[in-house]
């Protein structure tokens, strides 16, 4: 048998993949079509890599992403605001931030209207986190004592609603403005009887900085009738009317990954590390296991689903928020939120 000269079998294998390309987009009867190149999202953390934010770690390590034919490009920013701010600029097209933060956020006219399509935090971790040794073994027993306040810090703009609530004069604490860095530095050396933050973040912290848990008191603002919901996805609006399949694939990706995240934390800690520059594993595997059962999978989520909210909760978190802020417009629900990009409840139930 001859065999052709490779220069001339190339050409000639060149030639009919010319043609047939050239039939392709001739041919009125097969149409060409981009459905099935992936939809690139760039997605916002509103502070670094942690345990905290285990459901997108998974997602990435886990290819959950690939599988809804996503492709997300993920940044941190150092706060909410940022994280909104990036937002309203178009900067970036999802962002996870603050759900009460947003609701300030829209109320200052800014004249973009951003808005949460999915509830990760059914339950905040707002909280003041205390020392025993400073002499604080209860709410009531931080009258008279110095609490750290960090610049930004979100927790302690819900304090003044709490306090109201159980009878508590916060007055009578002093505050003391403090840089985020030296927040559990500072407690942890001494320098301030309490702090302000989040369950979840500051209070684990503090203990890996080496002061005893038996040490630490630890106020959760859910526990006294904080009913606000926690962090949310939020997404960029002009994104979101152009591409909505990719939100919605994107939120359930992310239910994919707290299941998965819930069936085995171990795995899921190993991969939150995976996406961390550092850290310690003993710290991280206690931050995923504590943000899911008490901030993400609450009763209420495995008795309704994940992602969703209530019209109740959200008028009794606008009655908190009114404490420590004056509303323009007060919002209804939907104003700042939309269910559209859920799935139905059934399939976001997680146990």
């Amino acid at each position: 048998m001859r065999v052709q000269p490779a220069a001339q079998r190339y050409s000639f294998v060149s030639l009919l993949s010319l043609l047939a390309l050239a039939f392709v987009f001739a041919s009125p009867f097969i149409p060409v079509s981009s459905a099935n190149a992936a939809s690139i999202i760039r997605f916002t953390l509103d502070k670094r890599m942690d345990g905290a934010f285990v459901p997108f770690a998974v997602a990435a390590n886990r290819g959950l992403y690939r599988a809804e034919n996503l492709e997300v490009a993920t940044t941190t920013v150092n706060n909410s605001a940022e994280a909104l701010a990036r937002l309203a600029k178009g900067d970036t097209d999802i962002a996870l931030a603050d759900f009460n933060d947003l609701i300030r956020y829209r109320d200052g006219g800014n004249g973009v209207p951003l808005k949460a399509v999915f509830i990760l935090q059914n339950e905040n971790g707002y909280a003041i986190i205390a020392r025993r040794s400073r002499g604080v073994d209860s709410v009531t027993d931080l009258q008279g004592k110095t609490l750290g306040v960090a610049e930004g810090d979100l927790a302690i703009r819900m304090w003044p609603a709490v306090a109201k609530r159980i009878g508590f004069d916060a007055t009578k604490i002093k505050l003391e403005k403090i840089g985020a860095a030296v927040r559990e530095p500072m407690l942890s050396a001494g320098q301030v009887d309490a702090v302000s933050g989040m369950s979840y973040a500051s209070a684990l912290n503090v203990r890996d900085r080496g002061v005893p848990q038996s040490d630490l008191v630890i106020i959760r603002f859910a526990d006294f009738g904080d009913r606000s919901y926690g962090q949310a996805l939020v997404v960029n609006p002009a994104f979101a009317a152009a591409n909505p399949e990719a939100v919605s694939a994107f939120i359930r990706a992310v239910i994919a990954a707290t299941r998965l995240a819930v069936k085995d934390p171990a795995r899921a800690t190993d991969d939150v590390l995976t996406q961390m520059d550092g850290g310690s594993r003993e710290l991280e595997s206690e931050r995923v296991r504590t943000v899911l059962r008490e901030n993400i999978v609450t009763n209420e989520v495995k008795r309704d689903g994940i992602g969703s909210a209530t019209v109740e909760r959200f008028e009794k978190s606008l009655d908190q928020i009114a404490f420590d802020f004056k509303f323009r417009h007060r919002p209804a629900l939907q104003d700042v939120f939309d269910d559209a990009f859920l799935p139905p409840a059934g399939s976001r139930k997680i146990d």
